[in-house]
Parts: structure tokens; C-alpha cells; sequence
């Protein structure tokens, strides 16, 4: 009786909650293919996926039709490219066109690895793959980049942190006619992970296998459901029962990745269970606080119901699954959950509010638009800031900020699809420039030194 009252729970998460497995990721270690003529890297890191991805999007169809959940994204993470150490703008280009040409020819939405690691420093080559970004981002169309700046371990390298505003500002501009699209296919991170299966910042660590395959599960419309009716319940009733239904989905979740690399003959990596939203009604983060009780997401109380979420969320999933990773918990990217859309258009959800959450949520500032003459360092500034709740909380942070060329505060940009619409948020017009014009390094925390 228990276990059909579980398949029952099961099918009404699907049909009725927006229960999906929301990322089927393939990781592909490219370490093999690098080699000082660029040209013939770029053709080997191209005949590579295409060989190993060649089934992937098939069956992860397969397997989601097999047991009645939908995998909504096939993806792919790569090894860092900038470890391919070129030297030019052009060799860069050649490796971006060869990720992105591989992705189309294998049918996946997003292939994520155009990424580079350099919290303590940059080497010459990384100087020059910073410069290339913003050409690579605007020349691609299914390819995604990520700049890993910080660390707790080393600090956050604030002469690549210098370097941000005005790449961010350019891809902004090379991308113009499509509202600056180009910065959502870009993050700058503080402790990445190398395992994460989510887009824009997924890429395969050097300390990973060949190949593997990551699951990225969601669900914020079956949490929110599992929370209708708990008006009286106190604090500690509701974390219970949303640990109680993370369970559920990291099982099925579980479930299709085992699946779904056994069918591909691929090692399972990991299963990260992420609240990650959607555009679509009911399929929203913002709206599991405000069951909690918040009048609106962004309102005094909440950074203290997103930490309680977050952290039930990973109670949940640790018990479901021998190898959850990636990031897990919940994300809060605001063009791409209704509900925050809301708030922020009514003025409840404020950037800096949206900064305060980031201390607890899975990552950080996440598509967010922001007028289009935001100055350089002000961006800068900005993930300095994230950089630094992540180095000092040892947690991952991130800043995916798009500064919508033409537009000012108070216009919409709408990117469509999973990305969404997002109100241009207004930002603080006092300048950081003296400070972001230091560069240098600011220093691991004290914490930092244990081993």
C-alpha cells in the first residue's frame, strides 16, 4: 500500500507540480585534445563530442519517455578551454566555434566549458582569453563561458576581478540586437565546482573522469505544493516536509541519471538537486516563500525562509542519493521565475536584497538586467562583492548580470524561453571605481588555512 500511494505521489508531481529532470549533463575531459597547433585542437575537441555525445539527446529522450519524466535540457561540460593556452583572439574563436558547431551536430541545448580558473592569478594565455570572450560569446550561439576569480583557499584575484566589467560591457555591446543576450551565456564565479551540470558556468574539472554523466533535478512547483495547507505548521514542520519532498525528487531523479548512463555505457558522476525555475506558472522558487508566509518574495524574512529552504532542500537530497554534488539547494535567478519578476516589477525585490539572499541560496546574482550605461567597475564591483560572501562563507557564488545596451531602469528585456523576461533593475550610482582600480589580491580568509 505504501509504494502505490508513492507511484501516485510520483504521477501527481509530474502531471500536475512541473516535476522534470531538468539537465541530463555529459562530461567530457578535453585534456587529451590540446596541443600547441590550435587549429588541429580545435578539429580534435570537435570529433570528440560528437563521438561521445552522439547518443546523448536520443537517450535521454528514451529514458524520459520509458518512465513518464521528461528530461527538459541535454548538455554538455567540457574541461576549462582555457587550458588549451592559445595566444590569440582567432585561436580562442577557433575553440568556441569548434564547442558550439559539436553542440548543433549533436543536438544538445548548451554546451558549457569555454571557462577559465584564475583565483590566485592569470598566466599570459588566460590574459588573452579574457580578452577574447566577449568575440567568442557573440560568434556562438549554444556555447556558454565562465571565469572562476575567487576562492576561500586563494583569495579573489581582483586584477581579473578589474578585467570583468568592461568584458561584461562589451559582450553587452556585440550583442546588442538581442538585448545583450550574449552576458547570459556568461558567470563569474567564486569557488566553482567542477561537477555542476547547470548552465551558464558548467564545466568538467581536470580532477574529473573521461567521461561522466551528471543529473540536474528541479521541482520548486512540487515544493510549493507540498506546502499548500501548512498555515499553523511552525518553522521546523515546514523544513521537515520540504526535506521530506526533496527526498522524493532526488530519488526519481536518481533514477533517470542511473538510467540514463547505463544506457550509455558512461560512469553516473553526480545528481544535483537544485530548485531551479522557469518561466512557466507554478514552476517558481519566489512563490515557495511566499507560501511560507512572505507577502512577497524580496519582503523583510526573505533570506531566513531561502536559508531554510536551501538547507532542507540539501537534508532531503543527501539521504536520496550516494553522490550528490554540484550545487544544491536553491537558485534565485530572477528573469527566469515568474514570481520574482513580479516582485522586482513591483519594487519588493531590490538588487542589494537580491545580494543579502545570495549569502544562502545555491549560487548568486543570477539574471538580473541592469541598465545599459552601468558603469564598468560598478560591475566589477559587483562580483568583487559576491566573491567575497563566497570566500568568506566557503560557499559558491555567482554573478550573471546582463546590462541591456539602450535600455535604463524600469524597461523590460525579454530574451525568451528558459531565460525569460527581466524588469532592468536599478542599481547604486555611487562609484566604485577607486576601490576595483586597486587590483591585486585580497587576501584567503583566516579560516582558509586548514588542511
Amino acid at each position: 500500500m505504501a509504494i502505490y500511494k508513492d507511484v501516485l505521489e510520483t504521477i501527481h508531481m509530474i502531471e500536475k507540480e512541473n516535476l522534470d529532470i531538468r539537465t541530463t549533463t555529459m562530461g567530457i575531459s578535453l585534456l587529451d585534445c590540446f596541443g600547441r597547433d590550435h587549429k588541429a585542437a580545435s578539429e580534435r575537441v570537435y570529433d570528440k563530442i560528437t563521438r561521445l555525445a552522439e547518443n546523448l539527446v536520443a537517450t535521454a529522450n528514451e529514458v524520459g519517455d520509458d518512465y513518464g519524466i521528461k528530461v527538459v535540457n541535454k548538455r554538455i561540460s567540457v574541461t576549462p578551454i582555457a587550458l588549451a593556452a592559445a595566444e590569440t583572439t582567432e585561436d580562442w574563436l577557433l575553440y568556441a566555434k569548434a564547442l558550439d558547431n559539436a553542440a548543433k551536430a549533436v543536438g544538445v541545448d548548451i554546451i558549457g566549458g569555454f571557462s577559465a580558473l584564475v583565483q590566485k592569478g592569470c598566466t599570459p594565455a588566460e590574459d588573452s582569453f579574457i580578452e577574447a570572450v566577449p568575440y567568442a560569446l557573440a560568434e556562438t550561439e549554444a556555447m556558454c563561458s565562465s571565469i572562476n576569480l575567487g576562492s576561500t583557499k586563494a583569495g579573489i584575484n581582483m586584477d581579473a576581478v578589474k578585467k570583468m566589467g568592461p568584458m561584461i560591457k562589451k559582450t553587452a555591446y556585440l550583442t546588442r540586437d538581442n538585448n545583450s543576450f550574449g552576458c547570459a551565456k556568461f558567470v563569474a564565479f567564486a569557488n566553482a565546482v567542477e561537477d555542476n551540470p547547470f548552465m551558464a558556468g558548467a564545466f568538467h574539472g581536470v580532477g574529473e573522469a573521461e567521461n561522466v554523466i551528471n543529473v540536474g533535478v528541479s521541482g520548486p512547483g512540487v515544493v510549493k505544493e507540498a506546502l499548500v495547507g501548512m498555515e499553523g505548521a511552525t518553522a521546523d514542520e515546514i523544513a521537515e516536509k520540504i526535506k521530506q519532498t526533496a527526498f522524493k525528487i532526488t530519488r526519481a531523479g536518481q533514477l533517470i541519471g542511473r538510467e540514463v548512463s547505463k544506457r550509455l555505457g558512461i560512469p553516473f558522476g553526480i545528481l544535483d538537486l537544485s530548485l531551479a525555475p522557469t518561466p512557466a506558472v507554478g514552476d517558481s522558487v519566489a512563490e515557495i516563500l511566499e507560501v511560507m508566509g512572505l507577502a512577497r518574495c524580496g519582503t523583510h524574512g526573505s533570506t531566513a525562509a531561502l536559508a531554510m529552504l536551501t538547507d532542507a532542500v540539501k537534508k532531503g537530497g543527501i539521504m536520496a542519493s550516494g553522490h550528490v554534488g554540484g550545487l544544491s539547494g536553491a537558485f534565485i535567478p530572477v528573469s527566469e521565475d515568474r514570481q520574482m519578476i513580479a516582485s522586482a516589477e513591483e519594487g519588493c525585490l531590490t538588487f542589494d536584497k537580491l545580494e543579502a539572499m545570495t549569502s544562502v541560496c545555491s549560487v548568486g546574482l543570477d539574471m538580473i538586467a541592469i541598465p545599459g550605461d552601468t558603469p564598468d567597475d560598478t560591475i566589477s564591483a559587483m562580483i568583487a562583492d559576491e566573491a567575497a560572501i563566497g570566500v568568506i562563507n566557503n560557499k559558491t557564488t555567482a554573478v550573471r548580470v546582463i546590462p541591456v545596451y539602450g535600455m535604463k531602469a524600469g524597461d523590460k528585456a525579454d530574451w525568451g524561453g528558459l531565460f525569460g523576461t527581466s524588469p532592468v533593475m536599478d542599481v547604486n550610482s555611487f562609484s566604485s571605481s577607486a576601490f576595483i582600480q586597486r587590483g591585486g589580491r585580497i587576501p584567503a580568509p583566516v579560516h582558509s588555512f586548514k588542511n
